[in-house]
């Protein structure tokens, strides 16, 4: 006896599908599964086993063998508990086969043969869509699976209620989620910019930054206010789109991040891992490789706080993904490719007391330990971070000022229009969205500048030493202080602001 069910396995962030073959054979009782199937995937035979017993249901006393095709590729998870029993009954005669070929099943079985959540939903629904098919999932699961618009998604609580449906039994309805609902709900923040007293010039920078989708480095001394406006930052940031919307929400559901009370991530991921974190959890790993922070904070913020307490390698292995919003990770067995297009906050101490630009404090470090401090962070690394700000430390006065600061929601309409401009320049370019994406060939093109403006970068070039990656850098800036200003071409006040920006980790750095 001999049955197929549908089922999916995730591969990155896409999903493909997997067929689950059921074969009997009459021989003593035995139970194999086949088609590279991790430790997760084997404990479904006790987990089956007893859930199709527990929910009333005659198990099979037979040599069972079931296949996950295709076979060359690792089977990971226990999503597969679902498919697996309902191939079983299937090929038991206890379940109908006629709607089987049309409905990929997922879903964990508790050993009462209720369902429980599961990771990926979200992928294998975008996948399910393109394959014409409809989806099973576990309550838990059925709000972010629900939100691929065109797709028949049905939720069930346990094993009885999937059989039933299959016989005809019970009519379960399709689950619809209302984005117009899900989308009200974007931009909520706890935290605003009015809360931050003082600090005009930061909050300028990071402005600029949210604007232009620019990496930023704050420099400072401690209590000065850095975590805080790091923290704000996500704020100001233009919405997400759907599209954006859906691609961070698969990245987070394939690593089971999402809430059961979510359908979808509405707004922009703000991740702050410790310093004492991985090169393989910030970029992603493993030997079965899975998505790092980087990916986590895709159309996002990764703000790393105290940056020269984090591991040189650690730091280092973020070249790549800063310059091509995504992360390759190669492994034996597999190359799997995540995205990571995500905005690189960082803050740190001048030097290791934290006091080296304080005028009220006296900095107890000696010339050779604040080299030593600095040099943590490459050359190459902070080229690839668009602007540098100095947060000094805030005064009396300004904390003790009941005067009213600007809400985010007014920096971030700045913001959108700014975007907005950029959207439209852009437009028929591929893979290009805001003034941080352009390359060579754009900054040529949409970064002209005056002789005055040449002649001031050109100064600024020789005294600062710049490199040709600053030289890119200064220029993108500048042109998006000039869509702020709603300005077609760049001047040198644009020029002049953007060099400010690149001057200080010199100043540092050179000490």
């Amino acid at each position: 006896m001999f049955s197929k069910v549908y089922s999916s396995s995730t591969h990155g962030i896409d999903a493909f599908l997997v067929e689950v073959e059921t074969h009997f054979d009459m021989q003593l009782s035995q139970f194999t599964i086949v088609g590279l199937p991790d430790n997760a995937v084997k404990e479904s035979r006790d987990r089956v086993t007893a859930a199709i017993k527990n929910s009333g249901l005659e198990f099979p006393r037979r040599k069972i063998t079931i296949n996950l095709a295709p076979a060359d590729i690792k089977k990971e998870g226990s999503a597969y508990d679902l498919p697996i029993a309902i191939g079983i009954l299937a090929a038991s005669k206890i379940v109908k086969e006629d709607k089987l070929s049309n409905i990929i099943f997922l879903g964990e079985l508790s050993l009462d043969g209720n369902l429980r959540k599961v990771k990926g939903a979200l992928p294998v629904a975008v996948q399910a869509k393109k394959d014409k098919m409809s989806l099973i999932v576990p309550t838990e699961s059925v709000k972010e699976a629900s939100i691929v618009e065109g797709l028949n998604v049905f939720a069930a609580e346990n094993l009885n209620e999937v059989v039933n449906f299959l016989n005809g039994n019970l009519d379960l309805k399709p689950v619809k989620s209302d984005l117009n609902e899900i989308f009200s709900r974007i931009n909520t923040y706890q935290l605003d910019f009015s809360d931050v007293k003082g600090q005009e010039n930061v909050k300028r920078a990071l402005e600029i930054a949210a604007a232009g989708a620019h990496n930023i480095l704050m420099i400072g001394p401690p209590g000065s206010g850095k975590t805080m406006l790091a923290k704000r930052f996500p704020s100001i940031l233009p919405p997400l789109t759907f599209d954006e919307a859906l691609e961070t929400t698969k990245i987070h559901s394939i690593a089971g991040l999402i809430p059961s009370n979510t359908a979808l991530i509405t707004e922009r991921p703000f991740r702050n891992p410790h310093h004492t974190i991985s090169d393989a959890a910030l970029i992603g790993g493993g030997t079965f490789p899975k998505p790092g922070e980087v990916s986590f904070a895709h159309h996002g913020v990764l703000f790393l706080d105290e940056l020269p307490e984090f591991k040189k390698n650690v730091l280092e292995v973020m070249r790549q993904p800063l310059e091509d919003a995504k992360v390759t990770v190669s492994r034996s067995k597999m190359s799997l490719v995540f995205p990571a297009n995500f905005m690189l906050a960082a803050a740190m101490n001048p030097c290791p007391c934290g006091y080296f630009t304080d005028p009220t404090k006296t900095c107890t470090c000696t010339p050779p330990q604040i080299q030593k401090y600095m040099a943590k962070i490459s050359g190459p690394l902070l080229d690839r971070i668009d602007i540098h700000i100095e947060v000094p430390a805030v005064n009396f006065k300004e904390l003790s000022s009941h005067a009213m600061e600007e809400e985010s929601s007014k920096i971030r309409e700045r913001v959108v229009k700014a975007r907005m401009v950029q959207l439209e320049r852009f437009k028929n370019k591929n893979n290009i969205f805001n003034n941080a994406d352009m390359g060579t060939s754009e900054v040529r093109e949409y970064c002209q500048l005056d002789q005055e403006s040449s002649d001031l970068l050109k100064m600024a070039m020789s005294k600062l030493g710049l490199s040709a990656r600053a030289y890119d850098r200064i220029l993108k800036v500048s042109r998006t202080i000039a869509d702020l200003e709603n300005e077609k071409n760049i001047l040198p006040q644009h020029i002049s602001e953007a060099i400010q920006y690149r001057s200080l980790d010199r100043e540092l750095w050179n000490h």
